[in-house]
């Protein structure tokens, strides 16, 4: 008989948001932006500042290191459980553009239609990798096919995000956007760097994996000055003077509500497929997680020189705030489960 896996006792809170990413680099987030307030004209489009030719550069780089880790290998290999990735991936890149598409057709629209914008491009993402993998650990599931789903699902992610969002733009109020030159982009500025960081895998995979703190921080880097200079757009062009409170509070309500709609709809499916308990846990906290990282790095090609991208990330930066929170109680609520179901006789 298969005997579960031994679960480690939780980790103390402070390690726990250090694993999951919740210490320096949300705070970094939360300074640039604050930043951005105080000083907006410096990291804006025509400001002195030679930001946006740093993102540029910084993006390639960080698909090419993300490539070199990449093993084919291990791909190859993870392709056994169909089932589940099929799963997973459908909830990543079906359920939610459904789910956000419907409730944009059926409920009152905000009067900033960039906030529409937003919430789909949440749905349109790929899923985490680090903290897809940590909570799935914690609640005791399958975690190589944990692994591998968080890796293909930024594969997809680069050619899946720019046409969900394009079909998007075309049938909303926010206009259309040009896809050729977004495809375009994303051929020079993430796939080449991908595919050129796989094919180098095998010199320098090893190099990149043993350095690998060092290059999250690099990631991070990047990150933080895209945020900057975004929201440093959206504050010259004074474009949040039309977001409330409630606007804010409104769109916290709408992320959690999205994050548990696809969460239980992963698990019911999950139910009728018949998957094993590890491999439930695996469909319902990949396929129900998106990736701040991608999304604040596509953004600079899919939202070209936007002066309202600030708003657009809005959404992203919640969604990512709460679902941490919220998947953190949920991996440790199936984790103690598993405790009592292994202390049972």
């Amino acid at each position: 008989m298969h005997q579960p896996a031994p679960v480690s006792p939780i980790p103390p809170k402070t390690s726990f948001l250090k694993r999951i990413g919740l210490d320096g680099f949300l705070i970094g987030i939360l300074t640039a932006i604050f930043l951005a307030y105080l000083y907006p004209a410096l990291g804006a489009e025509d400001g002195p500042l030679p930001i946006s030719q740093v993102t540029t550069y910084g993006v390639s780089l960080i698909f090419f290191f993300y490539g070199l880790r990449l093993s084919p290998t291990k791909l190859k290999a993870g392709l056994k459980d169909w089932r589940l990735h099929v799963v997973v991936q459908a909830g990543t890149f079906l359920l939610f553009p459904l789910v956000v598409y419907g409730a944009y057709l059926l409920l009152p629209s905000f009067d900033n239609p960039m906030l529409w914008v937003g919430i789909f491009y949440v749905a349109a993402l790929p899923s985490t990798v680090s903290s897809s993998v940590v909570m799935v650990s914690i609640a005791g599931g399958n975690i190589p096919s944990a692994i591998f789903n968080a890796s293909i699902s930024s594969l997809i992610g680069v050619f899946m995000t720019p046409f969900w969002m394009s079909l998007f733009l075309s049938t909303s109020a926010a206009g259309d956007m040009d896809l050729t030159q977004i495809f375009f982009k994303l051929l020079l500025q993430v796939v080449l760097p991908v595919t050129l960081g796989i094919l180098l895998h095998h010199r320098f995979g090893q190099w990149a994996e043993k350095h690998k703190a060092r290059l999250k921080l690099f990631d991070q880097s990047i990150i933080l000055l895209i945020v900057y200079a975004s929201f440093c757009d959206s504050f010259a062009q004074n474009l949040f003077d039309t977001l409330s409170t409630w606007h804010l509070g409104l769109l916290g309500l709408s992320m959690v509500a999205l994050f548990f709609v696809v969460f239980a709809l992963l698990q019911g499916l999950s139910k009728l497929l018949g998957f094993t308990r590890e491999n439930t846990i695996t469909a319902v906290f990949c396929g129900s997680k998106k990736s701040l990282v991608h999304g604040t790095v596509m953004s600079k090609v899919i939202f070209p020189g936007v002066a309202s991208l600030g708003i657009i990330l809005l959404p992203l930066m919640l969604y990512h705030a709460l679902q941490l929170i919220i998947a953190s109680i949920l991996a440790q609520r199936f984790s103690r489960q598993q405790v009592v179901e292994t202390a049972i006789p």
